[in-house]
């Protein structure tokens, strides 16, 4: 089992605003300036996709998760469970 250190939890979410578009908040990489804030945002949108990723070789994952947000904000369907499977080495139980 991974500490809670080596890992970071994330949300994938539709903005409720008028743009609705996709965002994706790392909530344990928040600091006390934007935390607040952040954690409003993905409250008040539309949950898609949640997890955590593990620290090792994150930015690997953040760059799948970065894609999916780019396509589901240009309105390009994407299936949870084939996002859950390319996250699968990097994912944090």
């Amino acid at each position: 089992m991974a500490l809670a250190t080596d890992r970071i939890m994330f949300e994938i979410y539709r903005e409720s605003t008028y743009s609705g578009r996709y965002r994706v908040v790392y909530f344990t990489e928040l600091n006390d300036h934007n935390r607040d804030t952040e954690i409003n945002r993905a409250l008040a949108g539309e949950h898609f996709y949640d997890g955590f990723i593990r620290s090792f070789r994150k930015d690997e994952a953040k760059k799948i998760i970065e894609e999916v947000v780019a396509q589901l904000s240009d309105g390009k369907a994407v299936d949870p469970h084939a996002l859950a499977e390319a996250l699968a080495p990097y994912t944090a139980t």
